[in-house]
């Protein structure tokens, strides 16, 4: 097992250097001068070059990706070139928005999505199933963004049980947490529609190996076989889903934030490639690729746990 977390660890660390070299690499070759952005157009080519200078662009590319990466090791993003703050003071803020987003988002998915496969894999090929599948085949269909504006016209416009958009911060719980429930339920529909059928996939598949048939021989219930069973059994494929969802979840939600107004990272991205402002992008597209990674690397784990067998 320690070697197990050994290679994953080590594997983490190298796609993190990699990341970081494409990452760095990728933004630096946009057209387009962040100090010419800023000054505009009737600027001159000395405060052009005084403002590259105050901004650290006038270096080579290796020194100041060394520098990027020395810093971000150290917990120092730089100074972002718009706010003129540190970027890790931005990243803090509107991680405070983004962070319980996608946790949100993820529980309701899974609260979802769990019942309603198990379901449909109880009742194969039966009514329940079809009316199911119909509507996760629905839900993975229907654009996040799309379905947003319908949650606003409805529970916003109309009913105006909550507002439109905006966050009210975290000073009151309840207010912060109904400023991230429609949010949450647009990212978590197809989410959901999409955890529930490979739930029923993995569960149905479960249920024809041998150890399912011994144990229902025993005289265990179909409901008790399926439940103490094939349901953990079946976790391996779900684990991975939900990996992948929370990192989209944490790092996918640009429209959806747009679309409500929460100062969340999707929308600190969005204004840094508007504003040209290179090392927000960076920090911010390398810690959500940091997000990425860590929850693989502990899903990676999380299968250790589940199947004995791969600790071998």
């Amino acid at each position: 097992m320690l070697s197990y977390f050994l290679n994953r660890a080590l594997a983490m660390i190298l796609s993190l250097a990699v990341a970081s070299v494409v990452i760095f690499c990728l933004i630096e070759v946009i057209p387009g001068d962040p100090a010419s952005f800023m000054l505009g157009l009737n600027a001159t080519d000395e405060a052009v070059a005084n403002l590259r200078a105050e901004l650290g662009l006038d270096g080579g590319l290796l020194p100041r990706y060394l520098a990027w990466v020395g810093g971000m090791v150290q917990g120092d993003f730089g100074l972002s070139y718009t706010y003129r703050v540190p970027v890790a003071d931005l990243i803090q803020d509107r991680l405070a928005v983004s962070l319980p987003l996608a946790i949100y988002a993820l529980i309701l998915s899974t609260a979802l999505a769990i019942p309603v496969g198990v379901l449909a894999a109880a009742k194969r090929g039966a009514w329940p199933d079809l009316r199911v599948m119909a509507a996760a085949q629905i839900g993975i269909a229907i654009p996040n963004f799309w379905f947003a504006m319908l949650l606003v016209l409805l529970f916003a416009i109309q009913l105006q049980w909550v507002s439109a958009g905006g966050f009210a911060g975290w000073d009151s719980f309840g207010a912060g947490l109904a400023s991230l429930t429609l949010p949450a339920f647009a990212l978590a529909l197809p989410q959901a529609a999409i955890l529930a059928r490979v739930l029923r996939s993995a569960l149905l598949e479960t249920l024809e190996q041998d150890y399912i048939r011994t144990a229902r021989a025993k005289g265990l219930s179909r409901r008790q076989t399926l439940w103490r069973h094939a349901l953990r059994n079946a976790g391996i494929p779900v684990m991975t889903i939900l990996g992948l969802q929370f990192s989209f979840l944490l790092a996918g939600a640009i429209i959806i934030e747009n679309v409500f107004f929460l100062p969340g990272l999707g929308r600190l991205i969005f204004q840094g490639i508007t504003q040209r402002d290179l090392i927000v992008v960076e920090s911010v597209t390398m810690l959500l690729v940091f997000a990425v990674i860590l929850v693989t690397f502990l899903v990676d784990l999380a299968y250790a746990a589940l199947d004995p067998r791969l600790r071998r």
